[in-house]
This record gives structure tokens, C-alpha cells and sequence, in this order.
């Protein structure tokens, strides 16, 4: 079970987030690279200079040096000196990077310089994130929340070039923080509203919600509790959730039981009857009848091993 913290480092803890290899890629003169598409989370910061992205059935988006972006369920795209008329058209960028090697990458010149990396999560959590998340993130220099970005970025650029002993294990703690950095920068330009329950993080009063049915997912909620527990009415309340999570409070907290449930089936940690009393059901039968409302089958045909 996961010790309470707060919701967003209960949910990346969850998904088991791991962060991929990390390089610079330096670029001058005409160049055009295109990146497979992956079935995670990537990102990439422009250091120096400027470039386009090119994302499927979108028109070019130009880049600027402190320009941050993050790709949920990455799609393919191309990075380029100009605008690109077709992804097809650019070179494929796997066969110049070779991770095995070297993570500092030179096409032509320097100058364009941009680092970029990734995330991979269990797949079967994963959504919780990138379901939250617009396929494109960009966080513009001109953001007052850039400047804490580019601190972290400036210390990955030295890392990455440095050879310094341990640089592996610092470049992967530096991409991790960078996340919850462009997470947060994400929620600032975009607003409450627009962020989904990441959004309603940063609500002063939702937020507060959240994080109480987090520090206590075993307990007999309401709504009428939650909304006394924030100061509101129960139906500003539930309008307000609603409105900033996506789905009314008590489905939020089913659902993130369900997310607890699932993975401790999987690592085998406890028996169904004692999920059912940790995450706060008066049964067993009540907790399999939450269990396939949420995920189509009961945990013991969910998960063959469960006791």
C-alpha cells in the first residue's frame, strides 16, 4: 500500500515512473530529425538557438531557446532548423542516436542545442497520468515558471557532458524533478480549470480535498464530509470537483482505490479480504463489486493470484 504523501507523488509513485535515457542533441546548418513515435512520456528543452516541432496533423511550431515541451503517449514528430511539410521527409533520428555510446549527439553544427529524454511507467497505471495530460505541453520561456525549469535543465546540460562519476544516476533524479517542474509550470499556464486533476491540485479548497482522501483513502467519505472538511456547501463542492477533476468525489475516490487495489494485487502484497478493509469496505463482496465497476472483472479474475 503506498504511504500517504500528496496526490501527485501518490499517483507517479503508483504508475512506477522510470525515467529513460537522457541526451543533447547539437544541430546546425539544414537539418530535419524525425523521432519515433513511443508509448510514453517524453521530454525535450531547447538550451540554445531555435527549431520547429512537427506533430501528426499539425501545422509547424516554432521553438524557442528556454521553450520546454513535454509529449504525452508521444507521437511521432520531427525536429527541424525550419518548418517541416511532412514528417516523412526527415531523417530517422534512432540512427544517430546510440545510447550505448555517447548521450551528447552532433548533426551538422551546434547551433541548435536542445536536450530530451523519457519516462516509462507501468502500462497498466500510466493513464492516470497521461489521460490528464494534452498530447503537447509547452512551456514557453517567457513563463514566469520557465526560470525554475531552466536551473534544472542547465545542471542536466552539465551532467550530460560532464563524465563526472555518477552522472547516470544524477541525470535520472534531475529528470524526474524536472517533470514535477514542468508539471507544475504546465498547471500555471493552463489555470486550475484547464488541467484537469492535476489542475485541481493547485485549488486551494479541491486541492485540500484531494489530498485528505489521499492521507485517508480508508475512510467512510462523503461528500457532505469532504465539503465541511474545505469549507464549502456540498453542492458548490460538488460542482466545483466535478468541474476542475472530471468526475464527481466519490467516483474520484473509488477509482483511486481501485488504482491502490490493483497494484498491490500485482506485487502480491495483501489478500482481497484485507484490501477490502484497508480501503475501506465493509466487505469483501463490496470491495470485488467496486473492483469490476471500475475495471470490468472481479480482482480474483483480475489477477489469477489473488488470495
Amino acid at each position: 500500500m503506498l504511504a500517504a504523501t500528496d496526490p501527485l507523488s501518490d499517483v507517479l509513485s503508483l504508475i512506477d515512473l522510470h525515467s529513460a535515457a537522457t541526451a543533447r542533441l547539437e544541430a546546425g546548418g539544414k537539418w530535419a530529425l524525425r523521432f519515433p513515435a513511443k508509448p510514453y512520456l517524453k521530454f525535450n528543452a531547447v538550451l540554445r538557438g531555435t527549431c520547429w516541432i512537427t506533430l501528426p496533423g499539425e501545422r509547424p511550431f516554432r521553438l524557442e531557446a528556454g521553450d520546454t515541451f513535454l509529449l504525452a503517449d508521444a507521437p511521432p514528430f520531427v525536429l527541424s532548423d525550419a518548418p517541416c511539410d511532412a514528417i516523412a521527409d526527415a531523417e530517422d533520428a534512432s540512427l544517430l542516436f546510440d545510447h550505448s555510446r555517447s548521450n551528447v549527439y552532433r548533426y551538422g553544427g551546434d547551433d541548435t542545442v536542445a536536450i530530451g529524454g523519457g519516462f516509462v511507467f507501468e502500462d497498466g497505471n500510466a493513464r492516470l497520468l497521461l489521460d490528464a495530460l494534452p498530447t503537447f505541453v509547452h512551456v514557453p520561456a517567457a513563463a514566469p515558471e520557465a526560470a525554475v525549469l531552466r536551473g534544472t535543465l542547465q545542471i542536466l546540460d552539465a551532467e550530460l557532458g560532464g563524465h563526472r562519476m555518477g552522472a547516470s544516476l544524477v541525470t535520472r533524479r534531475l529528470a524526474d524533478v524536472l517533470l514535477v517542474q514542468a508539471l507544475r509550470a504546465h498547471v500555471a499556464v493552463r489555470g486550475t480549470e484547464g488541467a484537469g486533476w492535476i489542475g485541481a491540485l493547485d485549488d486551494r479548497r479541491i486541492g485540500s480535498a484531494l489530498h485528505q482522501m489521499h492521507r485517508d483513502v480508508g475512510r467512510d467519505w462523503t461528500v457532505g464530509a469532504l465539503a465541511a472538511a474545505v469549507g464549502m456547501s456540498r453542492s458548490g463542492f460538488a460542482l466545483r470537483f466535478r468541474t476542475l477533476v472530471g468526475v464527481p468525489p466519490l467516483d474520484y475516490l473509488t477509482r483511486w482505490r481501485m488504482q491502490i487495489a490493483r497494484e498491490a494485487l500485482r506485487r502480491d502484497e495483501t489478500s482481497v479480504a484485507g484490501l477490502a478493509l484497508a480501503l475501506g469496505y465493509a466487505s469483501e463482496s463490496a470491495f470485488a463489486a467496486a473492483f469490476k465497476r471500475v475495471f470490468g472483472r472481479p480482482p480474483k479474475r483480475y489477477w489469477p493470484k489473488a488470495r
